[in-house]
């Protein structure tokens, strides 16, 4: 079987026990300040084991997209070194919600493994959890109980909590599992060792490939374990793991899964799998792994980048190209090329990688440029210091400078050492990096109380579509700590206050009692409750509070947004109809909005969209907001994000069906005319075939066409008001021009004279003729020219100082042989002369400058650096 049908497989057999099939969630979390990544099956059902939602279906079926690299789940520094490690996975589910648990579970299991893809069973093994004093839990009898009935015994395993508590993070939903486990050695290995001594002994063979979880408790912020409102089943079994059983291979990575991947890098790299070293090896598997976790990143919305969630996906990304670059000699890019391969193989179940095809393999193509850049960078710069190295090792922080700053790979410094017979100092490389992940982890800590109960509520109501005031009760409240900085998280039985999502900020505003009067510094959504923040607490938690919004932010917002959509339908119009949001911002200063387009929007394009967007605005179009199934809202043509997971029945927000229709949960305006007016204030680009626009509305945008309308009335008077106001700036550049030209022409005349007397001052010690003077002329350009000019002559070591536009510069050359000889180096010579004139700079070998504040130093810079001719 291929996998395509063995996944298939998998949906009938469930399907068949009256389980609803459900699509994958989205691998990138948007509205779960707890994940960045889906690292389980589970994650898209939290909520509903929490109680915080209902569950449609009491039994589910699915294969989920998942993501581990960080945290409890970190898995990257194994990939591709091992056969059965992920970034991405694909992870098959069946799900009870309070309807079946641990005997019908364990027997369908059984059944789908044995009888359907009929798994040998003297080769499985199960496990059932042993109990724990700590969390004081007794032994999983009923589960032993019921796998007595399917297998033997003495292939029944006792295992601890550490393999058999599943546990999604320090707290959240958890449970006692049981694990089914395969040996999948040859017959002759199994009569030497008994498999069930190598279960859970990270033997690549001896696999856990089913893992049934029976939740029924919630982990607490304290440690403590309490009952969840039900019990329910998650199950999850690694499609990778059991795509190899079942075609008979003993790595994850000879399944069809991955292999037409491997065999095109093959192909490209003219190295053969399993035919070289390992290293090569590994290499293919990093890149065949990793492939997918970008794409798939990519394909949800979720860009590269140097924060959050995008620098993890640049991390993956940069891993691969490292690996292609140091092993199978890639030096250009390689691994946008091979997006098709992944798309003809799961496009068809994942639709999203076909319809995201092109700019995923634009937005990798740019980041290989990139990094490939940096690469070729961080090798130059190891080059120059290699020249200046006395010794044979390399400083650990000059390699952590490498590696933080510049993105350079330890590995790859490593490499270049050995290549050179040097070695890097690997225990000050590991000091400077654990220093820094200790102060990453205490940036980002927050620690978290568990929830103080009031009132017991099932769900919150959100009625601020409606109102922006209403009296509420605190239903439960907790403390967190960030950053040093305590706060307080209130959840109210019903709430006016708009929950940060979508691209909307939250709202703020107050809580009052009487005299007391509490700020709501923000609200946002954390399983599916809605939060509001708050530096301090209510004197009385009990009773009824006013809530009120800030009207005005609000209202201001909702302009943008509404103008958002705007946008959106009027670049489709401008730009064509493959422009789709990637993001975006809406507050109540601006919006922004990133987009899929792969050129530059020209001037005249953002005249037509601002033109489009404004006469909306006049026409006053009545904003039409209405709730409806999912199919009827796509029947209208709505537009939805990729990425967005959206439920059964949509809020769709029409601003003329013939020209906005969107799914949004988002404020809006009760009329276009509200928003008053819409400016374009920038256009850039922010990756590969992704821009970005930044736009403002009503206040916003009068306050800047008054600021524009006074700078021109300001430069119209100091120019006498001329009837062409444009003509006569033109004019004042042009002369500006011509005098600039004039006092550079004067200074380098100035710089001829200044070099006769330099060279008088010339003086030779140690084989160098040296030039360390301060000079007169407040020109950089000049003075660079003078430096060149006289560092002409071999073993010429000049250094200048002067004051250039009131602050201190230093200028150091050295001639060719000095720094082939002597190892000189002008970049390094300067940013230690710098030093005393409060500065910093750099350049290279042969001439660098510097730039500082304390100009009395200048002296002082000249006189250091004679220790450089000795």
């Amino acid at each position: 079987m291929n996998s395509n049908q063995i996944r298939q497989q998998f949906f009938d057999f469930f399907r068949s026990k009256g389980h609803e099939i459900v699509p994958s969630a989205p691998m990138v979390i948007k509205n779960d300040p707890t994940l960045m990544f889906t690292n389980a099956g589970m994650n898209q059902f939290k909520d509903i084991f929490l109680g915080n939602a209902p569950a449609k279906f009491k039994r589910v079926a699915d294969t989920q997209k998942c993501l581990r690299v960080s945290g409890k789940h970190n898995d990257l520094e194994e990939v591709g070194v091992d056969t059965y490690h992920h970034t991405m996975f694909e992870m098959l589910g069946n799900w009870s919600f309070g309807d079946y648990f641990k005997k019908d579970a364990i027997a369908w299991a059984w059944e789908l493994l044995t009888e359907v893809y009929k798994i040998d069973k003297d080769r499985l093994y199960v496990t059932v959890f042993e109990g724990s004093k700590d969390d004081n839990l007794d032994y999983d009898t009923d589960s032993y109980n019921y796998w007595k009935q399917f297998i033997a015994e003495d292939r029944i395993i006792n295992g601890n909590k550490k393999d058999n508590f599943w546990e999604m993070g320090d707290t959240g939903p958890c449970g006692p599992c049981s694990e089914i486990h395969v040996d999948i050695r040859s017959d002759e290995e199994r009569k030497k060792v008994d498999g069930k001594s190598l279960v859970n002994a990270s033997h690549p063979h001896v696999i856990e490939i089913w893992n049934n979880v029976f939740m029924e408790f919630n982990r607490k912020a304290d440690g403590s374990l309490e009952k969840l409102p039900a019990q329910h089943v998650d199950t999850g079994m690694g499609f990778e793991r059991l795509c190899m059983v079942l075609q008979g291979k003993q790595s994850n990575y000879d399944s069809d899964i991955f292999q037409d991947i491997i065999k095109t890098i093959s192909i490209r790299s003219r190295i053969d799998y399993k035919q070289s070293d390992a290293k090569t090896d590994i290499a293919m598997r990093v890149i065949a792994d990793h492939l997918r976790a970008i794409s798939f990143a990519i394909a949800d919305g979720q860009l590269p980048s140097n924060n959050k969630a995008g620098y993890v996906i640049r991390r993956i990304l940069r891993r691969a190209v490292r690996y292609g670059y140091s092993f199978l000699n890639f030096k250009e890019p390689f691994l946008c090329d091979l997006v098709p391969v992944l798309v003809a193989k799961m496009g068809d179940t994942f639709t999203e990688l076909k319809s995201q095809e092109e700019l995923i393999k634009k937005v990798i193509r740019e980041e290989e440029n990139s990094f490939l850049k940096t690469l070729g960078n961080g090798i130059l710069r190891f080059d120059e210091y290699r020249k200046t190295l006395k010794g044979t090792i390399i400083d650990g922080k000059f390699a952590f400078e490498l590696f933080d700053t510049y993105g350079f790979p330890i590995d790859l410094t490593d490499l270049l050492a050995r290549e050179n017979k040097l070695e890097v100092d690997m225990k000050v490389f590991e000091e400077n990096l654990q220093e820094q992940k200790t102060r990453s982890r205490a940036a980002a800590a927050v620690d978290t109380d568990d929830w103080v109960v009031l009132n017991e509520t099932t769900e919150e109501e959100f009625i601020g579509y409606d109102f922006l005031e209403t009296d509420v009760q605190v239903a439960k409240y907790r403390k967190v700590k960030s950053k040093g900085k305590e706060q307080f998280q209130l959840v109210f039985d019903k709430t006016p206050f708009y929950a940060e999502s979508g691209g909307q900020v939250g709202d703020t505003g107050v809580l009052e009692n009487g005299n007391d009067k509490i700020f709501i510094t923000d609200t946002k959504k954390e399983n599916n409750l809605i939060i509001h923040f708050a530096d301090k607490l209510p004197v009385k938690m009990e009773g009824s509070f006013k809530a009120s919004v800030n009207t005005n932010k609000r209202l201001l917002t909702a302009n943008n947004h509404s103008a958002t959509h705007l946008l959106h339908a009027a670049m489709k119009q401008v730009l064509g109809k493959h422009v789709e949001q990637k993001g975006s911002l809406v507050n109540d200063e601006y919006l922004r909005f990133d987009f899929s387009h792969f050129a530059k929007v020209t001037d005249e394009e953002i005249e037509k969209i601002e033109a489009i967007v404004n006469e909306k605005i006049r026409e006053n179009i009545a904003v039409e907001i209405k709730q409806m199934p999912i199919d009827d809202a796509r029947k209208l043509g709505a537009m939805a994000l990729f990425g967005e997971k959206y439920g059964d029945i949509v809020r769709v927000v029409t601003m003329d069906k013939n020209f906005s229709i969107e799914l949004c949960g988002g404020t809006h305006v009760k009329a276009t005319g509200q928003i008053g007016m819409f400016k374009i204030t920038s256009e850039s680009a922010i990756a590969a075939g992704v821009r970005r626009i930044e736009a403002i509305t009503a206040v916003k945008a009068e306050e800047f066409f008054k600021n524009k309308l006074k700078l021109i009335a300001e430069v119209s008077a100091l120019l006498k008001n001329p009837a062409d106001l444009v003509k006569s700036v033109q004019q004042l550049s042009e002369q500006n021009n011509d005098l600039q030209k004039q006092v550079e022409s004067l200074y380098r005349e100035k710089a001829k004279s200044l070099k006769t007397e330099l060279l008088a001052a010339a003086t030779t010690q140690n084989g160098i003729r040296f030039i360390f003077q301060k000079v007169n002329l407040d020109s950089g350009a000049a003075i660079k020219d003078l430096c060149f000019e006289l560092k002409q002559p071999d073993n010429t070591f000049i250094v200048l100082g002067a004051e250039v536009s009131g602050k201190p510069q230093l200028f150091v050359a050295v001639s060719d042989n000095l720094v082939k000889d002597k190892k000189l180096h002008a970049g390094n010579i300067v940013k230690e002369l710098a030093k005393e004139i409060n500065g910093g700079g750099g350049g290279q070998p042969f001439f660098a400058t510097a730039g500082g504040t304390e100009a009395k130093g200048l002296e002082k810079a000249l006189e250091a650096a004679k220790k450089f001719l000795n």
